[in-house]
């Protein structure tokens, strides 16, 4: 019964949303800038919009010098956890300064499947606040000391990978995004307002992945011309990333599956992206 509520929890989501001031610089330059390895500093933020207090997460390399390329992270449907955090100091130690944002306000987090469900459904319901809480976030850090603010990526995974989609097509100004386990029937499908280059890296076995919507999504990506990779890797589960993903598996009866060889390809495929785009 339990999976039975979070399929439908999930799918119901993945219906309605689907679950530069210097040179351009490559990342292979970033992390050979210095002599000394990378020093990640995290820093807890605070910012809101009009109506949301909202915490966030930066991270950077203190050893290296000058303003760097950045990068938002947008949670899963679960909020802003150590997760997120993980990946943003992932990416600052290959030279980026990353923010893992905040999109459900006060840092609130979920500690059942059908709370994370309301929290991420509340969001997409709320497009117009949900682009101001996405748009704090990059202003945050574009002023960031780090920050050339000219050079923005943002990546997601399962909700976070449809936000960053969806406020991708809505013209967001953005040189790449990357979705992780997410879904892509979306509020704001691709349209001409699309600028960034997309990554989008999901499982083939992954349930909460309607393959009909798979292909419009990527029918609609073709028509307008966009520059992008949808990647499926054959046999992964959902939130393939993760590796609570078994735990969760276990607790709330759910098919969802940490896989190391997909989660490390997977990274792998935004390094490139990301290095190709800030080159």
């Amino acid at each position: 019964m339990k999976k039975i509520i979070y399929c439908l929890i999930l799918f119901t989501l993945v219906f309605a949303v689907s679950c530069k001031d210097t040179p351009k610089q490559d990342v292979e330059d970033f992390t050979h800038t210095d002599e000394m390895p990378p020093k990640v500093k995290g820093e807890e933020v605070s910012y809101a919009t009009d109506s949301t207090n909202l915490k966030g997460y930066i991270a950077y390399n203190e050893n290296m010098e000058g303003k760097r390329p950045a990068v938002l992270i947008v949670h899963e449907w679960w909020g802003h956890n150590d997760y997120v955090r993980e990946r943003a100091d992932m990416l600052a130690e290959l030279g980026y300064t990353a923010m893992a944002v905040d999109m459900y306000g006060d840092g609130k987090l979920a500690e059942h499947p059908q709370d994370a469900g309301k929290f991420a459904g509340a969001v997409f319901a709320n497009l117009p606040e949900a682009t101001a809480r996405f748009n704090a976030a990059i202003e945050l850090l574009k002023k960031h000391e780090t920050v050339a603010a000219d050079q923005m990526a943002a990546i997601g995974y399962c909700f976070g990978g449809s936000v960053v989609l969806t406020m991708a097509n809505s013209g967001a100004d953005l040189d790449a995004v990357a979705a992780f386990h997410s879904g892509v029937g979306l509020p704001v499908m691709p349209n001409d307002q699309l600028k960034a280059r997309v990554l989008v890296c999901n499982g083939d076995a992954d349930p909460f992945i309607d393959k009909n919507v798979v292909a419009t999504y990527t029918k609609a990506m073709d028509s307008i011309g966009a520059k992008y990779e949808y990647i499926s890797y054959p046999d992964v589960l959902h939130s393939f990333t993760s590796k609570s993903a078994d735990d969760n598996a276990k607790k709330f009866d759910l098919p969802l599956a940490y896989n190391a060889e997909a989660d490390a390809k997977s990274w792998q495929s935004l390094r490139d992206l990301l290095n190709e785009v800030f080159k």
